[in-house]
């Protein structure tokens, strides 16, 4: 183990940089001052030197001119590059620096504002954000002095006549790679929305270099390989060499003789330091001037070179401290299926949990108030478990660093922090060994050992009859090979609320997961906050098309329905008009036929669909994380049963009108990435692409039926796909669904859904109505009993099923070997099936059976139920969320100017 860095460069570099009593009066003047020091401050600067400043002063380009002087510049002065090599990658980074100018002086504006009136604020966690393409949402949300100016149409002209065209810059920037699935995409929304809705909040991350991974298939299997999105460097990020904090791993504690308790002080003497140095990310929010933040951490060594090891010849060690510190913020998730995975990724979660508190509390310090104010001034959510140890740190930091007593700091803290469950099922909770933890975070795991003990100790004098009670709610979980930190528990027991992100999921975890909490804390500590999604991005970014045709349609040249969704509900009384449904239907083509061109482009240059019936081609769409639950092999064995009956029909001499009329055109269009060490999610993946293979070839079936599988799904291919779908899979057994977001996402653009009722499926329902959703499948209530028999009595599979099985099992798909997904088939009729396919699958070909009737016999109605879900979709906005989180969780004000 290595010895102890010197406690001489970090800890002193950090304290000039943070709490010197003289900082430089120009970076007082940019980064923000205190209300009592505003006349103090004042008086230090010259009056010609203000006077001087304000004349020079930056200001925001409001004209297509003034947008064009500005983006000449960054390509000569920023980019040194000239008129005659300004290619379209400058072109980007030009404009976006030129954007990204705007928003930092109203994002300094927002930051003093927030500083002189001194408001509580929101500091939200969360371990992904997946923001997606930066630019077009920056033009989007972007306010200009003139209220008149669209700013994107602005730039738009500008470019043209600086000979660019604005979709070829913005098809330049790569999707930042700091997230995944709906939890990242989930804090992507609420960060917008926190600005839009002027709350003082900042958000806290991790700047992965690399993001998760690039998918790419290879042989139908999908292949890891790294996400260089950072490879040209990040226009919208701001480096702040100046923000840098130590972070401690391994090592021991140490305490003074006269007092052994672990609830002293203590000093935590680490074996290992890295640097935590801050990235900036503005966050722009709509139709205001309001510029929040986002601080995203990045691993650096404490010294990045060893001189006298590359002296010696000893070339790979001199840089080991280097590469060992940068891993830790190299890769979001890294692969936990072995010990030094499962270390780096606890590593990864104190590194930036730590670094963010520590961030906090100095800026909670400067305002010298006492540490009884910190829960009027400070509010941290947590979203999910990952930042948990966020709890465990800033107790720490108030009893060993602040020299509070114990119940003062869990006061606090308990106080401070409010959590986010995401599941409902308990092997998604996250769990930690007690060595490996013990290992890394030695203070740590006596803290949670002192708090769980304090908690035990009450839990037993509320009720002293219900031994077993103690074992089932302790935060360490006895038994099995190695005793583990349940992570949702500290969560539940460190936070003075606990919110669902659905209300079926709610009162699930009240009344599953979780009951026991509610018995001991009481019902009113859990509370539900629906999800929802931001319709900047959703609707106005994703689908232009129909922003137009609802802006024109109810009045609306300045897009006010997106600060005011229910005004959306006006679209009702239009959805039986012909007129209005016809060019409601132009709209879902034109996204349809961009969604094809995506499908050629990654084709090899080859039509996937037939675009002369494109019309007439139901666009069936599951794009999400791959994983079991969510069913995408049930999916792909309704496609299979469909092309088996379209074969025997062929085999049967049908004429090709009469198969036609039975199974109309239909494309099922998949995306998603497994985790990298989840076999059977990436079996599945293979599976998909396997049936595409054979079906697409099949001149039998011909344009009746079509697969694809999207790779590498993001956000800007999500921006195409979901616009162009008739009908999106949400089809998870039920009750494993917390929310889902990606159904509110398809609805918003006039997707109908066929879904089980779970998650945020059932609140869609009751808001756009049973008439308007396609539901099949088993009750959550029911689900228990059903894995009772599956685990007990010998099921007989649904005859459409078995037929599936039996083509699976016949080698009809496999490419490589006959029991190529033999492991799939025994999932299901051997072990239990657990996620309940055999049992919803007859429900589901049967409601496919009503899709096809609906879609392709009554196309009126069809287009009324897409008019009426996009009218009645208005509660799904996060902006009616972070309300929501504001009033009953956080409890802050939005400020505003």
């Amino acid at each position: 183990m290595a010895p102890p860095p010197s406690t001489s460069t970090t800890n002193d570099l950090i304290t000039e940089k943070h709490s010197s009593p003289h900082p430089p009066k120009l970076t007082r003047r940019l980064t923000g001052f205190l209300p009592q020091e505003i006349k103090a401050i004042d008086a230090t600067i010259p009056l010609k030197s203000r006077a001087l400043w304000n004349k020079n002063q930056v200001k925001k380009f409001d004209t297509a001119d003034s947008f064009q002087q500005r983006f000449i510049d960054h390509v000569e002065t920023t980019l040194a590059r000239s008129l005659y090599n300004c290619d379209d990658l400058a072109a980007y980074d030009a404009t976006s620096m030129a954007i990204r100018d705007n928003l930092v002086i109203d994002w300094n504006k927002t930051q003093q504002k927030f500083t002189t009136r001194d408001p509580k604020r929101v500091y939200y966690l969360s371990l992904e954000f997946l923001m997606g393409r930066a630019l077009d949402n920056a033009l989007i949300n972007m306010k200009t002095d003139d209220e008149n100016t669209d700013s994107r149409e602005m730039v738009r002209n500008a470019l043209d006549d600086l000979g660019f065209k604005l979709e070829d810059v913005l098809e330049q920037e790569p999707d930042a790679g700091l997230g995944n699935g709906g939890l990242g995409r989930l804090a992507a929304c609420f960060v917008d929305s926190m600005a839009t809705e002027n709350i003082p909040a900042w958000g806290y991350g991790i700047r992965y270099q690399y993001g998760i991974f690039a998918q790419k298939i290879i042989n139908g299997y999908q292949v890891e390989t790294p996400d260089y999105w950072l490879n040209f460097g990040n226009a919208w990020e701001i480096e702040r060499n100046e923000v840098q904090y130590p972070v401690t791993f391994y090592g021991y504690v140490e305490r003074n003789e006269a007092n052994e308790s672990t609830l002293s002080p203590s000093q935590w003497i680490g074996g290992e330091r890295l640097l935590a140095v801050a990235y900036d990310f503005p966050v722009p929010g709509y139709k205001t001037s309001n510029v929040n933040n986002l601080r995203l951490w990045q691993a650096r060594p404490t010294t990045e070179f060893d001189f006298a090891k590359f002296n010696n010849g000893e070339y790979q060690n001199s840089v080991d401290q280097q590469q060992r510190a940068e891993s830790v913020s190299a890769v979001l998730y890294p692969n936990d299926n072995f010990q030094q995975g499962k270390e780096l990724r606890l590593k990864q979660q104190y590194f930036w949990c730590s670094a963010s508190l520590h961030d906090i509390i100095r800026r909670f310090k400067k305002s010298k108030r006492p540490w009884s104010e910190f829960t009027d001034q400070v509010a941290i959510q947590l979203n999910d478990t990952h930042p948990t140890l966020a709890i465990v740190e800033l107790q720490r930091i108030l009893v060993d660093l602040e020299k509070l007593d114990w119940h003062e700091a869990w006061n606090i803290v308990t106080n401070t922090f409010a959590y986010t469950n995401h599941t409902v099922m308990q092997e998604a909770l996250e769990k930690w060994p007690i060595g490996l933890f013990g290992h890394l975070l030695p203070r740590h795991l006596e803290i949670i050992y002192d708090i769980n003990w304090f908690f035990l100790q009450d839990v037993a004098k509320k009720f002293p009859k219900d031994v077993d009670l103690l074992s089932r709610v302790s935060i360490i979980e006895e038994g099995g090979a190695e005793r583990q930190i349940r992570m949702a528990f500290l969560a539940i027991i460190g936070s003075h609320k606990v919110n669902g992100v659905a209300e079926l999921h709610s009162e699930l975890i009240k009344t599953t997961i979780f009951k026991d909490f509610v018995k001991i804390f009481g019902p009113s500590k859990f509370t539900n906050v629906t999800n929802g999604i931001t319709p900047r991005r959703w609707l106005k970014q994703a689908n232009p098309k129909l922003d137009e045709l609802i802006c024109q349609t109810l009045d609306d040249p300045k897009s006010k329905y997106l600060l005011n969704m229910p005004i959306l509900t006006k679209l009702a009384q239009y959805a039986e008009d012909p007129q209005f449904q016809q060019k409601w239907s132009d709209v879902k083509k034109y996204n349809k036929i961009r969604l094809a061109d995506l499908m050629k482009s990654l084709n090899d240059g080859v039509d996937v669909i037939d675009r002369e019936h494109i019309d007439d081609t139901l666009f069936d769409i599951q794009v999400k994380r791959i994983h079991e639950y969510k069913r995408q092999q049930m999916n792909i064995f309704g496609v299979i049963y469909r092309y088996l009956c379209i074969k025997q029909m062929a085999k049967e001499g049908k004429p090709f009108k009469e198969i036609a009329k039975k199974f109309p055109r239909k494309v099922s269009i998949f995306g998603g990435k497994s985790a990298p060490g989840y076999y059977m999610a990436k079996l599945i993946i293979k599976l998909i692409n396997s049936v595409a293979d054979v079906v697409n070839n099949d001149p039998d079936v011909g344009s009746l039926l079509k697969i694809f599988f999207i790779p590498e799904y993001n956000v800007s291919k999500a921006e195409i796909i979901i616009p162009a779908s008739d009908l999106s899979e949400h089809i998870s057994t039920a009750g494993t669904e917390a929310s889902g977001t990606s159904n509110m996402k398809f609805v918003m653009n006039g997707g109908l859904i066929i879904g089980t009722v779970d998650g945020a499926n059932v609140e869609i329902t009751r808001e756009i109505g049973e008439d308007n959703i396609f539901l099949f499948g088993n009750l959550s209530e029911n689900v228990e009993d059903l894995r009772y028999n599956h685990q007990y009595n010998k099921q007989e599979l649904p005859k459409s099923l078995q037929i599936v099985m039996d083509s699976l099992e016949s080698g009809v798909f496999s490419t490589d070997e006959q029991k190529e997904f033999k492991p799939i088939v025994d999932t299901i009729k051997h072990h239990g099936d657990y996620y309940l396919v055999s049992d919803d699958f007859e429900s589901y070909i049967a409601t496919q059976e009503l899709v096809d009737q609906v879609y392709h016999n009554e196309k009126s109605e069809w287009i009324k139920k897409s008019i009426l879900s996009v009218a009645n979709v208005g509660f799904f906005s996060s902006d009616r969320c972070i309300e929501e989180y504001a009033d009953t969780i956080w409890n802050v004000e939005p400020v505003k100017s």
